[in-house]
């Protein structure tokens, strides 16, 4: 492999991956929120199916549950979005990880 292929996909590389750690920081935020979300919803839940009184059943599920819901909802959307981005930017790099492996072992012509 020429000199400047390898340099610039050794470049191209480091700047996907760049992306993909990113990537990686932001799916982590999200998973972390998602699971707060997750208890809370849970929580307003069973509250809610544990009160008798249908006047702090409705504030509940207007004060929390269905924020929670939404909101929860959004999260489980946006890890959704996160995992695609990670599989496409992780396609990336075994791409160029191959096509760099794969002319390096090439036999190199000797000019003479």
């Amino acid at each position: 492999m020429e000199e400047h292929v390898k340099k610039a996909l050794v470049e191209w590389n480091e700047e996907i991956s760049d992306v993909l750690n990113g990537i990686e920081k932001e799916y982590e935020d999200v998973k972390r929120e998602l699971q707060v979300y997750s208890y809370k919803f849970n929580i307003t839940k069973q509250v809610v199916q544990s009160t008798i009184n249908d006047e702090i059943i409705r504030n509940i599920r207007e004060m929390y549950h269905k924020p929670f819901e939404q909101k929860l909802n959004e999260l489980k959307g946006s890890i959704k979005e996160l995992e695609e981005k990670r599989k496409v930017f992780h396609m990336f790099v075994d791409k160029i990880a191959k096509v760099s492996e794969r002319e390096e072992d090439k036999p190199q012509a000797s000019t003479i």
